[in-house]
């Protein structure tokens, strides 16, 4: 795969000299509390890499670093979609480089693999990763009740979104 190219950012495949910033990020609290993680976070972003089901790519914004974008297929023709999931680093929250690197991977999706619809999946609780999909064109589908466990062990709702092809906002 070429290295993607967004308004800001760019998104190229992952690969294992990565690994340590990625970690890093994903450690920062604030990460941390949304995507969790064992003890070595570096052997859980190996394992994604390794996972041939996942496609991972690392976002770049001014020859940094700062987050990865991942994506995976449901190929069943009757249900064929793809689904996106993204960490950014927290210095750069609030600046649209997460709703650039998504437009770019659904665009990438949608005009160059033929994916007709999108889904994420973020917390119900996450207002600004919801503001950021809502931009891209994603639409709420609905709550999807005690969906993941907490790093404290209770069980929090998920809000399931889409997006047709389209709907893609450009």
């Amino acid at each position: 795969m070429t290295v993607l190219r967004g308004a800001s950012i760019s998104l190229r495949p992952t690969v294992r000299e990565d690994i340590p910033i990625l970690a890093s990020i994903r450690a920062t609290p604030e990460v941390r509390a949304r995507w969790r993680g064992g003890d070595d976070l570096e052997a859980d972003i190996a394992a994604d890499l390794e996972d041939p089901d996942t496609r991972c790519l690392t976002i770049d914004h001014q020859q940094r670093v700062i987050g990865m974008i991942q994506w995976y297929a449901e190929e069943d023709p009757d249900y064929r979609h793809a689904g996106i999931d993204l960490f950014l680093d927290p210095t750069v929250h609030g600046r649209g480089l997460g709703t650039d690197a998504v437009r770019t991977l659904a665009c990438h999706l949608i005009d160059d693999h033929g994916y007709h619809r999108l889904v994420i999946d973020p917390a119900a609780d996450n207002t600004a990763a919801i503001r950021c999909y809502t931009k891209v064109g994603f639409r709420p589908v609905g709550i999807m009740r005690q969906y993941e466990r907490g790093a404290d062990g209770t069980w929090h709702d998920g809000l399931l979104m889409d997006l047709l092809a389209t709907e893609l906002v450009r």
